[in-house]
């Protein structure tokens, strides 16, 4: 199994879809990825040597932030604009849709289990 910025990629897959199991690898990083380390995308993961595993993480320790090292930058980017009371920020910190989405029916990732209010009674009828 090839283990790769601390992620074991799966080994029945091919080498191209493997890459983006990896946080920050999405289709065209792992092509370009690939292209550099000069291997077959249509390969599968566990056909591949050491020596070619080590090619692959040489090019994606020297070219790309990934994993770890990329998850803190984007919480860090977060932080930034909650500190600053950006628009986004305030979203953020209320756990609401930051990128304009309704919210008024769905958003339900953000904004968790419903939260039932009691609706009110009508009033009494006139006489």
């Amino acid at each position: 199994m090839a283990r790769i910025a601390g992620v074991d990629l799966p080994k029945n897959k091919k080498v191209y879809y493997g890459l983006q199991y990896i946080f920050g690898i999405g289709p065209s990083i792992a092509a370009e990825v690939l292209e550099k380390a000069a291997i077959d995308p249509d390969r599968k993961v566990g056909s591949l040597t050491e020596d070619e595993v080590g090619t692959i993480r040489s090019v994606i320790q020297t070219d790309f932030k990934v994993e770890g090292a990329l998850r803190s930058e984007v919480q860090l980017n977060i932080k930034r604009l909650i500190d600053i009371g950006t628009y986004r920020g305030l979203r953020h910190r209320k756990g609401l849709p930051a990128r304009g989405q309704r919210t008024r029916t769905n958003s339900r990732t953000r904004k968790g289990k419903r939260k039932t209010v009691a609706g009110k009674k009508k009033a009494a009828a006139k006489k």
